[in-house]
């Protein structure tokens, strides 16, 4: 059937959740406009040091969110977009949600979470974890162990190795350190699904984060029962709080409830899509359809994704979905767990106050623009982006970060160059692992915040890989593609889409700018990668104890000091 979308003038709504904050996005159905962005912080932010409203400390490596601020995004951001678009509640066809991932909150049988019932809020585990939430890597450690002695087939699925962000070391610290939680809890769910329960009343999990986070696979189902039991004793049922149903991208999970429509000024009649992961919802966004293009999501981390007509089980992953990130395809994962938090970090703390931006230029802009003046090499730095671990070419959450090469003369701009440099060497090395096994990468696309924000670091990923690199015209692109799933959802009937194909070719948004490789500095890369590789190579492999040492020592102090609290 064919619709008269300027007759329609259905708009469907993008609700991102980040690291620190979401963001609700109004996207234009029948022209692919952003109306409007509405951002909202969240009130409590990370959770890391004590739990709110008590002295009760965390542990060393602890990354909690409360989700009174995931609703804060709902109830705060969809009125204040809808009234920034200036567009009417019948006009709203659908709603699509993604979320950092892997980020999961216990919940009872009616998804209310478990830390907003008093008897259970002062219990650390009742309270979500964050993806950064890395507490649990000797059990991620353990199942890679028993995965390995066993010889189980799933393990290849990712890279060779569980990260201690996924779904399952995160349940199993649960059990084994606070039983009584897990055995009150009716579920342990990702962010994006627990938000859908909340809009429609249905629980529907998604396929992507199952398929990444969660070692399902649509053709396996989940690692045997006994694999579990080998890891922690007693874990029979490695079902019972994931459940057995998964639902595909662009799938409808229902209509917005009644009393959640009134509270949000949107119609009963707005269509909820089945949740996504911040990183796959974001390809469809860009316009890629197939394979050979590698999708760079930019914020916080940076995800690397693409897709291929074939499963390819290698090391170097965290995952590979059939169906995960494009239907027909099988879609890969890599990434880099540290960009945007690191180059925060660095400047909020290694910028001395004598380093003073020129009036009317931010810091930030004066130290981007100070680093493009040095030339590859000049630093005569290397560094390795592992300041929140490695989810790389070789994942381990034991993996820290690395710069050699200082010297007294050594300028801030030469350090802020060495950590951008890391990143796209980083990028450099994950193409190549791809390439190695017959997945090759022609193309990139930089989406998201940092790529928007920071043309020095896309201007250096293409002249280190030697690719082009396009950067969409969108600062939301994971709320642009959160919306073309809400219009999936909705279908042409109501003023959307049948298929995410025909959405992604009106919806996907244009490109902003491309950048070319600069032939001189690619040239001067090639010479410089073989000692970014040296470097690479000795911290996977022997110096890596170094860094499992070191930050076992800070964690054996930082429990020690907590004690004492």
């Amino acid at each position: 059937m064919s619709i008269d979308r300027r007759k329609a003038a259905k708009v469907s709504l993008g609700v991102d959740y980040g690291t620190t904050s979401g963001r609700v996005l109004v996207l234009d159905l029948a022209s692919g406009r952003e109306l409007a962005t509405a951002v909202v912080p969240y009130r409590h932010g990370l959770i890391e040091q004590t739990l709110p409203g008590s002295s009760i400390p965390l542990a060393a490596d602890w990354v909690l969110q409360d989700p009174h601020d995931y609703l804060d995004v709902l109830h705060e951001g969809v009125p204040a977009a809808m009234r920034a678009a200036r567009v009417a509640a019948s006009q709203v066809a659908g709603i699509g949600v993604d979320f950092t991932s892997c980020t999961v909150l216990p919940v009872d049988a009616r998804g209310v979470p478990l830390c907003f019932d008093a008897a259970w809020r002062s219990r650390p585990h009742a309270w979500p974890k964050l993806w950064k939430h890395r507490a649990a890597e000797a059990i991620a450690d353990r199942m890679t162990e028993v995965a390995g002695d066993r010889g189980e087939p799933f393990l290849s699925r990712y890279g060779g190795r569980i990260a201690a962000e996924g779904y399952f070391p995160k349940l199993i610290q649960i059990f084994q350190e606070e039983p009584a939680v897990y055995q009150a809890m009716f579920g342990f769910i990702e962010g994006a699904d627990w938000i859908v329960w909340y809009l429609t009343g249905h629980q529907r999990r998604n396929v992507t984060t199952a398929g990444f986070k969660a070692l399902w696979s649509p053709a396996e189902g989940l690692p045997a029962q006994e694999y579990f039991s080998a890891v922690a004793p007693g874990f029979t049922d490695p079902w019972a709080k994931l459940g057995h149903e998964f639902f595909p991208l662009g799938h409808s999970a229902g209509h917005v409830r009644p009393e959640v429509a009134n509270r949000l000024g949107i119609s009963v009649g707005a269509a909820v899509a089945v949740g996504n992961a911040d990183a796959p919802v974001a390809v469809p966004a860009v316009g890629v359809s197939a394979p050979e293009t590698l999708v760079m999501v930019m914020g916080t981390s940076i995800c690397h994704l693409t897709v291929a007509a074939e499963e390819v089980r290698m090391p170097g992953i965290t995952g590979v979905v059939k169906d995960g990130v494009l239907p027909g395809w099988f879609g890969y994962d890599a990434g880099q767990a540290a960009a945007g938090d690191m180059l925060d970090w660095f400047t909020r703390t290694s910028v001395p106050a004598a380093f003073q931006a020129p009036e009317g230029r931010s810091l930030y802009d004066h130290l981007m623009s100070r680093a493009r003046n040095l030339a590859p090499g000049e630093s005569g730095l290397l560094a390795l982006d592992w300041w929140s671990g490695n989810r790389g070419t070789q994942t381990g959450d034991h993996l820290t970060g690395v710069m050699v090469g200082m010297t007294l003369n050594t300028s801030v701009e030469a350090r802020y160059r060495g950590l951008l440099e890391s990143l796209a060497m980083g990028t450099r090395r994950i193409i190549e692992n791809f390439s190695d096994h017959h997945i090759p990468i022609l193309q990139l696309i930089a989406c998201g915040g940092l790529a928007v924000k920071n043309p020095l670091l896309v201007q250096v990923c293409a002249d280190v890989t030697g690719l082009p690199a396009m950067v969409p015209d969108s600062r939301e692109i994971p709320a642009r593609g959160a919306a073309l799933f809400g219009a999936v959802a909705a279908g042409a009937e109501q003023g959307g889409f049948d298929s995410i194909a025909e959405a992604s070719a009106t919806l996907a948004a244009p490109i902003l700018k491309c950048y070319h490789p600069d032939p001189l500095a690619v040239q001067q890369y090639n010479e410089i990668y073989p000692l970014y590789q040296m470097l690479h190579d000795h911290f996977v492999g022997p110096g890596g104890d170094l860094l499992r040492r070191l930050k076992a020592a800070r964690s054996r102090r930082l429990r020690a000091s907590n004690r004492k609290v």
